[in-house]
This record gives structure tokens, C-alpha cells and sequence, in this order.
């Protein structure tokens, strides 16, 4: 017989099934064993009434595989409002110890909980409700890889293994590379840029290594990021307009083909436009200053506090709580940025916001080989430096006007479906204190 998953079951009523799955609950009621079977799609009901086939069930644990065949019946008030009856079950694979945690139950995520969460993750994760982290996660990657197909752009895969620190930013992690100094890639940021050079518009989805001491909410040691580049703009604003255009088209998507799953963590309701508004950095800062008596004028960068309360003045006073913060002061800059034309003490880099927590930087670069040259040796750095080589390679041979954005896919989850901490939008969390499982 074919395997029937269990959303395909309610066609079926009144005919004989083969299911298999893995024992998700088992209940005795007087003479009767009711029982749930779980698959990739859900779960399905069974009703055991015959002695021989309920002591096949005795002794082993949640977890174990089985494959049944039975009779699909109408039933309101069972998972899919269908059952099955008379059951004929073959025990595939026995579990006979009781799990750590019951995944049947629901698991908590409070502060004092998350590192259980993370140390039976394994478990945890065939918990439906702790499953759906990560299928609406695994749709928001396909939704983002279908937005840049459509808009031309070609996938690509980087090195994570580097000779040196060169683009420098956020401490590295060092190992030895058959006896000489290698370091985890803090971002593709070179590699993509270069790419601009053969393809126009580039894009990964990847990890990103980053060996800063930090023990908060938002940060992690190994992260998931969307990075992409994209050649011939006319302005920085092109840089902007791409970056809203998907975020906003991946945001509606997943809330309107997932809102149970998404209702059923508590997700806040979804409040964009498809322009999202804009402020300078220096703006912000007299803003929440006059607002809150707390003072950030002399600030380079925002504060957490100050990303918290713009979005949300952002969601009351302009109906829309994605933000983009402008004008960066050009002592922040990285040697690959564009100074401002416009003015030369700001540099042209955005951060988009999104209830509260930074998601991407979206830069554009400086593109001309001279230019690049002398903001590298402004910087204190050699471009003679063999790490560079090939990065300025790329330049001297012809690069257009280019921009770009680092996207924290880690971030964008927790925040879409309201969760507290990045670590548990992250499958497997790696931070300072965590290298397992």
C-alpha cells in the first residue's frame, strides 16, 4: 500500500490506509488506547480497541516508529476531524526510555528555560509547535531566494576559510591551517563585491563567524546572513528601494501563507508600507533625546534603547515599524563605503530596523580604484598587503557604482514571529558559552 500523510487522510474516509510516523502521545481510557501519530505534515489520531494490537504499545516510549493500517472514520473532534479504527500496527523502531522532555507538551521559553531548550534541542524541535520556528524560518529563505531570482540576481557560494582579518570590524576566530594562520569569515563582503563584476547583481545565504565577547539577546558567535550586491545604480537609493522591496515582500508573504502558525506563537501584527520612512542618524538621536531626557546627541551609532523607541514612534506616528536610519558619520565608516557627496562628514550607509532590532547595514561602495586606494591608506591600511590583492584586482579591471546589504536571517526570524532572543530562532545557537549540540 501507499503511505497517506495525515493532511491527505480526510480523503480517505471509509477506506483502508497505511500510515507511519512517530508515536507522539499515547493515552489510556478505561478499556480503550487512543494514540497520535506524527509525520512531516501534522499528526493524525488512532483509536486501539483491540487487546493484541495495544500490547504491542506496552513499554515503549514517545518516539517510536510505526507504521499502521487502518480504517479512516469521520470524527469531529479528533487532529484533522478524522481517526482510525481498527488498527493493524507494526512497531518499526522501539523506543523503551522515557525522552528528557515531553514533546507533547508545551516547552517553555522563559529566560531560566532557554538553556534546557538548547540542550535537548534534538528533541525539542519534534515538539509541532517548536517545528514551526523553523519551517516558517525555511520559508522565509525561499521567499527571499525567489524575490532575487525574479529580480536577476545570481546565487553564489564563498569561501568561510581566509588568509587574514582584511576587511577587519568584529574580532575573528584564528586556527591553524596546515601550519599557517587562517581565520572564519566574518561576512563574503570582498567576494561579493568582485562578483558584481561578472554577474551585476550576486547574493548568498550563509554563515558568518564572529568572535566578539557577547552574552545578550541579540547577538551570536555564529550567525546566518543574506548578503547581496548589486551593480549600475544610479544612487544609494537604489541600494534602499531593493532592500524594501524584498523585505516587504517577504514580510506580507509569510504572514499571509503562515498566519495560524504565526498566530499560534502570539506573532505582533504585521504593520509595513512599501516605502518604509526615513531617518539620519543625527535626527534620531535629538529626537529621543528631547523625548526621553536621556542624551545620544554625541552618539556615533544608535543605542538598543533608541533602535526600540524609534521603531515603535515610527509604528504609531507613520503606521509602519520597519525603518531606515541614514547618514552615518564618516568616522564609522569602513574603507570600502562611499563618502556622502552631498556631505563629506556623513557616509552613505543605511540600517534598517525592524521592531526594535537592527536587521541590515545597506552601504554603498566606493567603486573607483583611486578613490578605494586612498580610503585604504587613510585607514592605516596597505593595499600592498597580499590579502588584498585580488580584492583590488577586481577594481582596477572595472567595477560599476555598487551597493549592497548584510542581512541578519537570525534576527529577521526572531522578530517575525516575536520571539525574545536570536538564539531561539537559531537551530542550533553557538554563542560563548555553547559549542554543542
Amino acid at each position: 500500500m501507499e503511505r497517506i500523510l495525515s493532511n491527505e487522510i480526510k480523503n480517505y474516509i471509509g477506506k483502508e490506509i497505511l500510515v507511519k510516523g512517530w508515536l507522539h502521545k499515547k493515552r489510556a481510557m478505561g478499556g480503550l488506547m487512543f494514540i497520535v501519530l506524527r509525520d512531516r505534515r501534522g499528526v493524525v489520531q488512532i483509536l486501539v480497541e483491540d487487546k493484541n494490537e495495544g500490547e504491542k504499545l506496552q513499554g515503549i516510549q514517545i518516539g517510536s516508529v510505526l507504521q499502521i493500517v487502518g480504517n479512516v472514520i469521520s470524527e469531529p473532534r479528533a487532529p484533522g476531524e478524522v481517526e482510525i479504527h481498527e488498527p493493524k500496527i507494526q512497531v518499526l523502531i522501539p523506543v523503551t526510555e522515557a525522552g528528557p522532555i515531553e514533546i507533547d507538551k508545551p516547552i517553555s521559553h522563559k529566560s531560566d528555560n532557554l538553556d534546557t531548550l538548547f540542550e535537548y534541542r534534538v528533541l525539542g524541535v519534534r515538539n509541532i509547535q517548536e517545528g514551526k520556528v523553523f519551517k516558517i524560518r525555511s520559508e522565509l529563505n525561499r521567499y527571499i531566494r525567489e524575490f532575487l531570482n525574479k529580480n536577476e540576481f545570481v546565487e553564489i557560494q564563498t569561501p568561510k576559510i581566509l588568509a587574514g582579518a582584511t576587511e577587519g570590524g568584529a574580532e575573528v576566530f584564528k586556527f591553524d591551517y596546515f601550519g599557517k594562520e587562517a581565520t572564519l569569515a566574518q561576512s563574503p563582503q570582498f567576494y561579493k563585491q568582485i562578483m558584481v563584476g561578472a554577474f551585476e547583481r550576486v547574493f548568498e545565504i550563509g554563515p558568518a563567524f564572529r568572535a566578539e565577547p557577547s552574552t545578550t539577546s541579540r547577538h551570536l558567535s555564529e550567525i546566518t546572513m543574506l548578503d547581496m550586491e548589486m551593480g549600475f545604480i544610479e544612487s544609494h537609493d537604489d541600494v534602499l528601494q531593493m532592500t524594501e522591496n524584498l523585505f516587504y515582500s517577504v514580510l506580507t508573504r509569510v504572514y499571509e501563507e503562515h498566519g495560524e502558525e504565526l498566530k499560534s506563537w502570539n506573532a505582533p501584527e504585521l504593520i509595513l508600507k512599501p516605502s518604509f520612512p526615513r531617518y539620519t542618524l543625527k535626527q534620531i538621536h535629538e529626537m529621543y533625546t528631547k523625548a526621553t531626557g536621556t542624551d545620544t546627541t554625541r552618539e556615533k551609532d544608535m543605542t538598543p534603547d533608541e533602535e526600540k523607541w524609534i521603531c515603535e514612534y515610527s509604528k504609531k506616528e507613520n503606521g509602519c515599524e520597519a525603518i531606515f536610519v541614514t547618514e552615518f558619520p564618516i568616522e564609522s565608516m569602513k574603507f570600502y563605503h562611499m563618502v556622502n557627496p552631498k556631505d563629506p562628514t556623513t557616509v552613505l550607509w543605511a540600517d534598517l530596523l525592524f521592531r526594535g532590532l537592527e536587521i541590515a547595514t545597506c552601504p554603498m561602495r566606493e567603486h573607483r580604484y583611486e578613490n578605494l586606494v586612498s580610503q585604504m591608506k587613510k585607514a592605516g591600511l596597505n593595499p600592498e598587503h597580499s590579502g588584498y590583492k585580488y580584492y583590488l584586482q577586481a577594481f582596477k579591471y572595472g567595477l560599476p557604482p555598487h551597493g549592497g546589504f548584510g542581512f541578519g536571517i537570525d534576527r529577521l526570524v526572531e522578530k517575525t514571529i516575536g520571539l525574545g532572543n536570536v538564539k531561539e530562532a537559531t537551530l542550533f545557537p553557538r554563542d560563548i558559552n555553547r559549542l554543542t549540540p
